[in-house]
């Protein structure tokens, strides 16, 4: 055996002392031959550079494919889990809650997210938190949170209803809140609750349903109102848009978590075993079981939400509020390129477009001034 591994290394060693000769050779080369015929050389180079510089395309090649979807128009009773005459339901402007008095917070939240309400900067976070009247038998209050060491945590988050003043003042009804440890609440939570605005970009509109899971008790409770510290929270998406529907669960845990929020992702069918919610029963039957028995991370885009980048990225105009696709910087995530020339096409767009752009422009400029002195 040490034999063999000899000889191993020695070929090995062999290869590699050969394959640096053979470098170091054409190198030495290439050197003489530019030293010889420099004209040659640049001439080739010029050419390259020309090549390159006509071939780069100066809009995203993958455009074609590019499946954006276009409507965006979903019907809100769409978005709201099934439920029964008792339930305490409560609509609200922009998201109706179910409310459960035995926790003193929802079951569930659920609205429809729109691109327009999620780029939208109407209304400005004022921390108004405050009871909620429509609850019949009262909702918690501030003073249960009070020293409770548990943050008041927005179901429906108030960054998803700055499109209207009457909305954001709405999502600080108790009726909304749920106890979050700070950690998950300040942390991997928010970062999923801007995830989530950047699929509503990516798709147009979403259905969005959020809660507390209330099946796994009994609950430590806070406050003169015994309001339960849930365990988990959950969420249950729903792209609703043509040309492709899809579905997405999240769960975690009520504590701060520094994985991928990628790891959380769970079916809309587990969601519906640990929870006992039925979501999105509007859904053909057919379409419902396909929907909620699978998921797919890579249709979604898991960027932060960033207002001017996710608009550029999707071509959403933040001055006239409307989507031109043929303005987006990136495509969506099923377009990928689909043979060598594509391949081609948008490594040389990702890499060169930008400084062909440039040089166009500056030469437009160069002949306008040129034009003005005749």
């Amino acid at each position: 055996m040490a034999k063999d591994e000899k000889t191993k290394t020695s070929i090995e060693k062999s290869t590699k002392d050969a394959v640096k000769k053979a470098k170091s050779t054409v190198k030495r080369k290439a050197k003489r031959s530019m030293k010889k015929h420099p004209w040659i050389w640049a001439l080739v180079i010029v050419a390259l550079v020309a090549a390159i510089f006509i071939l780069t395309p100066t809009q995203n090649p993958l455009s074609s494919t590019i499946q954006f979807q276009e409507g965006g128009e979903i019907d809100e009773e769409l978005a709201l889990p099934a439920y029964s005459k008792t339930d305490v339901v409560v609509q609200h402007t922009g998201y109706t809650l179910c409310y459960s008095e035995e926790d003193e917070q929802p079951y569930w939240v659920a609205y429809v997210l729109t691109a327009d309400e999620v780029f939208a900067d109407n209304a400005q976070r004022a921390d108004n938190f405050h009871e909620d009247p429509s609850i019949p038998t009262g909702s918690a209050t501030l003073a249960d949170y009070k020293g409770s060491g548990y943050d008041r945590g927005h179901m429906v988050p108030a960054a998803d209803l700055k499109w209207s003043e009457q909305a954001m003042d709405d999502s600080f009804f108790m009726s909304n809140m749920s106890p979050q440890a700070g950690a998950l609440n300040r942390g991997v939570w928010a970062d999923l609750e801007s995830v989530v605005r950047t699929f509503a970009a990516q798709n147009q509109a979403i259905c969005v349903v959020t809660g507390p899971v209330l099946t796994d008790g009994p609950y430590k409770k806070i406050g003169d109102n015994e309001v339960s510290v849930p365990n988990y929270y959950f969420k249950a998406i729903l792209d609703y848009t043509a040309p492709e529907y899809k579905a997405i669960g999240f769960l975690l845990a009520n504590e701060g978590s520094k994985e991928d929020l990628e790891s959380f992702a769970v079916t809309i069918d587990e969601l519906e075993e640990l929870t006992g919610l039925d979501f999105f029963p509007r859904l053909p039957d057919e379409e419902e079981k396909a929907l909620e028995s699978s998921f797919d991370v890579s249709l979604w885009d898991f960027s932060p939400f960033n207002a001017s980048k996710i608009a550029k990225k999707y071509g959403y105009d933040l001055e006239t509020g409307s989507y031109d696709f043929s303005g987006a910087t990136v495509s969506s995530a099923s377009a990928k390129p689909q043979n060598v020339q594509e391949q081609v096409l948008y490594f040389l767009y990702s890499n060169f477009g930008q400084y062909k752009i440039m040089v166009i422009e500056k030469f437009g400029e160069l002949k306008d001034t040129v034009s003005s002195l005749f």
